[in-house]
C-alpha cells in the first residue's frame, strides 16, 4: 500500500473519529481530570505545561488530517458536479472553474448574478402576466356559471 493511501485512509478515519460525540466527551473528561488535578500538583508549570503541550500537539497534526480529508471530499464534490454539468443542459465553460483565480471567480459570479437579476425581472413580468389571465378567465368562468342567460331574439 502506498504511502499516500496510507496516510489517506488515517486522515479519513481520524476525520470520522474525531466528529463523533464519544470523542468530544473524551476530550471533556480529559480536561476535567487534567483540571482536577490541578491541586494536587499545586497548579504548577509543569501541570499547566502538560495541557498546554498536549493541546498544540493534537492541534497541529489534526489540522493536516482535517485538511487532507476536506481536499479529498472537495475534490470529489468537485468531479460529480463536473460530471452532471457535462450530462446535462448546463453549460460546459463551467467545468473546471474551481482553477480560475478569485478576481475571475469573482467576475464569473458578477455576470451570473446580473443575468439572474433580468431573469429574476423576467419571470416577474410573466407571473404578474399570467395571473392576470387567470383572473380574467376566472371571470369569465363565473360568468358563465352564473345562471342562464336570457334569450334575446335577433332583429
Amino acid at each position: 500500500m502506498s504511502l499516500s493511501r496510507s496516510f489517506s485512509d488515517l486522515a479519513e478515519h481520524v476525520a470520522h473519529a474525531t466528529g463523533k460525540p464519544i470523542t468530544f466527551a473524551l476530550c471533556v473528561i480529559v480536561v476535567l481530570l487534567w483540571a482536577v488535578t490541578g491541586p494536587l500538583f499545586q497548579f504548577s508549570d509543569a501541570w499547566q505545561l502538560v495541557i498546554n503541550t498536549g493541546t498544540t500537539i493534537v492541534t497541529f497534526l489534526m489540522v493536516f488530517l482535517i485538511q487532507n480529508t476536506q481536499n479529498r471530499d472537495g475534490a470529489a464534490v468537485q468531479t460529480k458536479l463536473d460530471e452532471l454539468i457535462r450530462t446535462s443542459a448546463a453549460q460546459n465553460k463551467y467545468i473546471g472553474i474551481e482553477h480560475l483565480t478569485e478576481e475571475e471567480l469573482n467576475e464569473l459570479r458578477k455576470h451570473r448574478e446580473a443575468r439572474a437579476k433580468k431573469l429574476k425581472g423576467a419571470i416577474q413580468a410573466a407571473d404578474a402576466a399570467e395571473g392576470a389571465v387567470n383572473q380574467k378567465a376566472a371571470q369569465a368562468a363565473d360568468e358563465a356559471t352564473s345562471g342562464p342567460v336570457p334569450f334575446k331574439p335577433r332583429k
